[in-house]
């Protein structure tokens, strides 16, 4: 098995771009693939290549805690498994500059993974975890909901990027069904 289909989440309007939540969004805008709205998924889609195969990018366009309406559809109508799927989202239990590969497990709280579980019918798909740190870890006396709804700090936002960028790196290991070696590379490359 390997990936046919990325879904960045987030959220869809621009008063919502730059904020943490939109972390898987900002992965799947690095490919060089002009996205296009989707009626029938309810999404930003779009195909690229990566490592000589063909793979399905989405952007769910319902808030994220919606997300799965977008996924389920897309994936009944391409007949993609859910052990095909990468779901690349923010998390709050890694310090910026940290992104980690997992398949399968629990949502850990993320609405837009709860809703993609329950659309699919099961946990069992990938996810890549893009750290955002939680308002606690980093002495912020704020609310997770305002946290993850606001911009990164100046000193954040280069340690995403950097973590996107490596991330980006492995996608042609999880493409080629590479998974533990993507891991390896990802996870030792990791703060």
């Amino acid at each position: 098995m390997s990936i046919r289909l990325i879904v960045g989440l987030g959220n869809p309007g621009p008063e919502y771009e730059q904020t943490r939540h939109n972390a898987g969004f900002w992965l799947v805008d690095q490919f060089p693939v002009s996205l296009q709205r989707d009626k029938n998924f309810n999404a930003l889609v779009g195909k690229t290549r990566i490592a000589g195969e063909e793979v399905w990018l989405l952007e769910p366009q319902t808030f994220m805690n919606r997300s799965g309406q977008s996924v389920g559809a897309i994936c009944r109508f391409y007949k993609i498994t859910p052990d095909q799927i990468l779901v690349v989202h923010d998390e709050l239990d890694m310090l910026p500059g940290v992104a980690k590969l997992k398949k399968g497990g629990s949502s850990g709280g993320h609405n837009g993974l709860k809703d993609i579980t329950s659309a699919l019918g099961t946990q069992d798909y990938w996810r890549l975890r893009i750290g955002i740190g939680h308002p606690r870890t980093l002495n912020l006396n704020q609310g997770v909901a305002d946290f993850v709804l606001h911009r990164p700090r100046k000193e954040e936002q280069p340690l995403i990027d950097e973590a996107i960028a490596k991330s980006m790196d492995v996608l042609p290991l999880l493409v080629a069904g590479e998974f533990a070696e993507a891991m390896t590379r990802l996870h030792t490359s990791a703060k």
